[in-house]
C-alpha cells in the first residue's frame, strides 16, 4: 500500500514538472505531499485555505498527511461555495443578527530594501507578486506581524519560501530566500527578521514578495508606503 501511494506521488510530481503547470491551472484533486500544509497547497493553487478544509471536512486543516488526496473544488451537487462567493441568508421574519466588523488590515512595510525589478503581473511564473531587486544575503523581514503557516522549499519555482497569516483575510509569502530563520508555528513581529535574499530561476538576487486577500495575489504597492 505504501508502495503504491509513493508511486501516485511520484507519479503526480512527474506530470505536474512536464506540463508546466501553474496554479493557475486548477486541478481537481492534489495529493499531499511529505512536509507540505493546508496553507501550502491553498497557496499553490490560489485558494483560501479555509475553502480547501471545509470541501474536504478537515476543521482546523491541521490533520493533513502524505498520501492524502485533497479535493481542490467543491463536490458537484454539494452547493458549497468559496468563502468570497458565500453570503449571509435573511429571513423576512428573522430579527437581524449584529454585524460582524470586518478584520482591520494590517499596517504594512517593505520586506526588504530595494527597487521593484518586475511589477505585479508582468511576468508569469508561480504565483503572481513582485520582484524586488536585491543583494545576496541582505536581510529580509515580516511585512507585517503574523503567524508562519509554511517555510520550506516543497512548492516549485519559489526555491525556499514563507508564507505568513496575518488574520483570517491576509496572507504575505517572501519567495527566492538563501536561508530561512523562522520556523513554522512562530509568532513574528511586523519588522522582525525572518529570511535573506537569494536567487531565483533567472540566477538574480531577488526577493518575490507576494499579499493574497481571501486567498486571491494582488498587486502589493498599494499596501506599502511610499518611499
Amino acid at each position: 500500500m505504501t508502495s503504491r501511494i509513493v508511486a501516485l506521488v511520484f507519479a503526480a510530481l512527474l506530470l505536474a514538472s512536464c506540463s508546466g503547470t501553474r496554479w493557475q491551472d486548477t486541478p481537481q484533486t492534489h495529493i499531499v505531499r511529505r512536509g507540505e500544509t493546508l496553507f501550502s497547497i491553498a497557496w499553490r493553487y490560489g485558494k483560501d485555505p479555509s475553502d480547501v478544509a471545509r470541501w474536504n471536512r478537515l476543521g482546523d486543516g491541521s490533520l493533513i498527511y502524505p498520501g492524502q488526496v485533497l479535493r481542490l473544488t467543491p463536490a458537484v451537487g454539494s452547493g458549497a461555495r468559496s468563502s468570497a462567493e458565500r453570503r449571509p441568508r435573511t429571513s423576512p421574519a428573522a430579527k437581524p443578527l449584529p454585524e460582524i466588523p470586518a478584520q482591520p488590515m494590517p499596517t504594512w512595510v517593505w520586506p526588504t530594501s530595494g527597487r521593484i525589478g518586475v511589477n505585479f503581473g508582468a511576468k508569469p511564473g508561480p504565483g503572481t507578486g513582485v520582484l524586488i531587486d536585491g543583494k545576496s544575503g541582505q536581510p529580509i523581514i515580516a511585512a507585517a506581524s503574523g503567524r508562519v503557516v509554511y517555510a520550506g522549499g516543497g512548492l516549485i519555482g519559489y526555491v525556499k519560501l514563507i508564507i505568513l497569516q496575518h488574520n483570517d483575510t491576509y496572507l504575505s509569502a517572501y519567495g527566492y530566500n538563501a536561508s530561512l530563520l523562522v520556523k513554522e508555528g512562530a509568532t513574528i513581529k511586523k519588522g522582525q527578521r525572518i529570511a535573506t535574499v537569494g536567487e531565483g530561476p533567472e540566477r538574480k538576487a531577488r526577493l518575490h514578495f507576494e499579499i493574497r486577500r481571501n486567498g486571491k495575489p494582488g498587486d502589493p504597492r498599494p499596501y506599502l508606503p511610499a518611499r
